[in-house]
This record gives structure tokens, sequence and C-alpha cells, in this order.
């Protein structure tokens, strides 16, 4: 007999965020969010999405112990603006058993139903800086901090339970090796000079903190013709600037800025945390922080978290500019390997982008939908 109960009291909301670190355990590749953020995250006190977005998260118990867990989300900014019927799902894990995957979500399809939704979509996040897909492919490799990991058994589950495939997602790598400035040295210059623009670079982090907010909607603006984009509202901006900015090395941001000192183009690199994460199982204290400033500091894998260029400017060569501007910092830096986040299978454009650095493809993602 499975039982679902909703989450609601901090107790109950501490077992949902917990329940991962039982059933993955054993597992050497799954990365531990950290307890105490991931709460945050789902603290309608806290996240300026919920706002625009109503969330409510459940648990499976059989036997009296917890089996499973699902996050059933709306965003109304989806629905409203963009007339996307869509009932999210996320946050959605469980033990190898079919009657725990399908009672709950028999609890995300009544809740659509009730608001009348389409169809519902999963595993996704509140937003596109949330979350996404469930792996399918690269289960031997260890999962980087912005994306689930999850055992082979899911894709199964989906499947048995009348879902199809829907979006689909691939995360690549490449040895820093692989990077040839001559690839863009000189056109980076001719760019410069045809386009009247300039890179900056920063050394603190209140440096970028003036630019922040145009990079978000720059991001707005860039990423708004992918599907499932739904934009970062005003409120929403200063909640990540504090979520992310902070945590991201300084040198590791870049902008490319017109005559006018408009913002056309920005990239977001990131340390791979993701070791260090497991060091601290969850935690920030008394040695979990540790772990995270010396791989701020000293790792030698990097995460290429976004890259934005305007509409405007895009197909023109901008990029470019701002791979010249990480060769120099990576060179310094003394980087070894390239990580990229799961992009959209069908997003040729940021394809192209890479193709010069011989990426190879080492884990893929999907999300699945069912009509309602």
């Amino acid at each position: 007999m499975i039982e679902i109960k909703e989450a609601v009291s901090k107790k109950e909301m501490k077992h949902f965020v917990k329940f991962p670190f039982k059933l993955y355990k054993d597992s050497k590749y799954w990365v531990p969010p950290i307890i105490s953020e991931e709460l945050k995250t789902f603290n309608k006190n806290e996240n300026p999405v919920f706002k625009d977005a109503d969330a409510r998260f459940f648990l499976a118990y059989k036997n009296g112990e917890i089996v499973g867990r699902i996050a059933a989300i709306i965003n109304w900014l989806e629905i409203k603006n963009q007339d996307i019927q869509k009932m999210r799902f996320g946050w959605f894990d469980f033990i190898d058993d079919l009657q725990v995957s399908k009672a709950l979500l028999n609890v995300v399809e009544k809740i659509g139903k009730e608001h009348q939704l389409k169809y519902t979509e999963g595993p996704v996040g509140f937003s596109n800086l949330d979350k996404v897909g469930v792996m399918t492919e690269g289960f031997d490799s260890i999962a980087p901090m912005i994306t689930w990991y999850n055992h082979p058994y899911y894709v199964k589950h989906y499947q048995a339970h009348g879902f199809t495939v829907e979006k689909e997602y691939s995360e690549s790598k490449f040895p820093f090796a692989n990077v040839k400035p001559e690839f863009f040295k000189k056109a980076q210059e001719l760019i410069k000079r045809r386009y009247k623009l300039r890179a900056l670079s920063f050394t603190k982090t209140n440096e970028v903190m003036p630019y922040a907010d145009r990079m978000f909607d720059l991001f707005n603006k860039s990423y708004a013709s992918l599907s499932s984009f739904v934009e970062i509202t005003d409120v929403q901006k200063e909640y990540f600037k504090k979520k992310f900015i902070s945590f991201v090395n300084p040198e590791y941001i870049k902008f490319v800025v017109d005559d006018d000192d408009n913002l056309i183009g920005f990239a977001i690199v990131m340390p791979r945390f993701a070791e260090a994460l497991q060091k601290a199982k969850g935690k920030l204290f008394p040695f979990g922080f540790r772990h995270i400033l010396k791989a701020k500091k000293n790792s030698k894998d990097v995460i290429f978290y976004l890259i934005g260029i305007h509409p405007n400017y895009q197909n023109k060569g901008v990029h470019a500019v701002i791979f010249n501007e990480m060769y120099e910092t990576f060179t310094a830096k003394g980087i070894e390997m390239c990580y990229r986040t799961p992009e959209l299978e069908d997003n040729e454009a940021i394809h192209k982008i890479w193709k010069h650095f011989d990426p190879v493809v080492y884990k893929r993602r999907k999300t699945f939908k069912k009509y309602l």
C-alpha cells in the first residue's frame, strides 16, 4: 500500500530534501545539494519565483518508510503570458517500484486536471535556470551541481506510465587543450573593430553587479526563442544575483558591450564543484564551506553555465570575443577540462559555436510528456 502525503511542515520539507541522500547513498556519481540552500529554494518566503508560480511537494510512503518524492509546479507566467497549458513536475525521485512512481505522478496529474491544464511535463524546475531532464546516458560519470542525477531505471517508469519524450538534451565536454586560439584570435579583433565592441573582464564581484540586471535582460532576449523558455522577472533578478553571482569567480564572467556601453554578449563560467559537494555531504559547516572555497580557487575544471548574444548580433561572430577572453583567463588558471550544461538537441546555433573544440557528448537527458 502506497501512501502519498503532502510535505508542508519544516520537518516534512527536510525529509523531502534529504530523501535522495538515502536513495543514492551508495552512488559514486550523485552530487548532493546543500540542504539549507535546497530548503530556501522551496521556501515561499525566500524564493521570489513563488510570486508567479505555485508548487506543492509530496512524499510517498511504503510501510511507514519514505520511498519517493515529487514537486508539482505551475508557472503562471508560462500559462498566462505564453498560453502554454503545462503542469510541471520536478525533484522526482523514487525506488524501483512502479506503484510508487505511479502514485506520485497521479497526484501531479490530478492537480493539472483541477486547473484544466492540457499536459504534464518533467522533470523540470520552476524556470530555465533550474535543473532539467531525466538522465538517459552517462550514469558512470559524476553529475555537475547544476543537473539531476538518477538511477537508470527511471526511464522505464516514465514509459510504463504512458509518458513520451518531449525534449532531448546533451551534455558535452572537451579538454582545454582542444581550444586553438587561431579559430578566434584574428576574428575577434576584426569583429570588435567592425561593430565597435569591447570586452569587459572583472577581478571583483562588486565590479560585476552594475551589469547584472542588464545581463538578465539579455538572457531573456537571447533565449526567448527556445522551447520551454520562461522569462526571468525583475524580482527574480535580485534573487539570482545573490544566489549565483557570488558563487562565480568574477574573472569567469565576461561581457561584451558596444560603443554606447549596451550589453550585447555575456558568458558565465563556474568552477566544477561536484567533488567538493560530495565531500560536503549536504552541509556547509563545519567543513563543507572549506571544500567549496577550495574548489572555487583551485579547480582545474570549469562548467560553461550560460552564454548569450543579443539577437541583433547573433551569427556575427561575437562569441569569438568571449572565447578569446576566456582563453586568456583559462590559460593563466591552468584549466584542464571544460564542461557544458544541458543543451537542447535542436539548438543548432549553440552546437555550431562549440564545433571547433571537438566536444564529446558524455551525458544525455530527456523530459517526458503526457496529455491529461
